[in-house]
């Protein structure tokens, strides 16, 4: 399956209201929206809430895969999720820039995974401009974290509850804050 859903690649472009392809990305909320309320308003079994997420995503999610809901997100088909993947209650993910979590990412309760931003000219500011957000392998994301559009969160890396991240963050270390920073580094043995 491509990496974008959509006929045209809008990474890190300027959309403005009026473009075009905003018609394709309302097709496509609207298809989600309904599946998104039966995810997480009709008692599922983990294996229909795979299915289900399967279909919202438009890539098969693993087995080893395992969320407690709710869920949420605005657009659905540009999230990748990785083998044993967990994502807590009340994630969610801003995914129309891509949204990549590899294998054994932790998200935590209430995360916000953002790949949208608008611009800061006043004049442009209801236009959009999306950017990818990658969760590298072994990554943990606390609770309440928000990582911002275009940021990379390097292997093993930690973010700690309630941090803002505006930057990438290396492999290896813990981030806190807001803006996030480097707390600590991680001894890997």
């Amino acid at each position: 399956m491509k990496k974008n859903s959509l006929s045209q690649d809008i990474t890190n472009n300027l959309l403005q209201i009026d473009d075009p392809i905003f018609k394709e990305i309302d097709a496509i909320v609207d298809e989600n929206r309904s599946k998104l309320l039966r995810l997480n308003t009709t008692d599922l079994s983990k294996e229909e809430v795979r299915a289900l997420l399967s279909d919202i995503t438009g890539r098969e999610i693993d087995a080893s895969f395992s969320i407690n809901l709710p869920f949420y997100t605005d657009f659905g088909r540009h999230i990748h999720i990785g083998r044993h993947v967990f994502i807590n209650c009340g994630v969610t993910f801003t995914d129309l820039g891509g949204i990549t979590l590899e294998d054994h990412v932790l998200i935590g309760p209430g995360a916000s995974l953002i790949s949208v931003n608008h611009p800061v000219d006043p004049a442009l500011r209801r236009g959009i401009i999306v950017k990818p957000v990658l969760i590298k392998r072994n990554a943990w994301i606390g609770a309440c974290a928000v990582v911002l559009p275009g940021i990379t969160v390097g292997e093993n890396a930690i973010v700690a509850a309630n941090a803002t991240v505006t930057r990438d963050v290396p492999p290896n270390t813990i981030v806190a804050g807001t803006p996030a920073k480097i707390i600590k580094e991680i001894p890997i043995e």
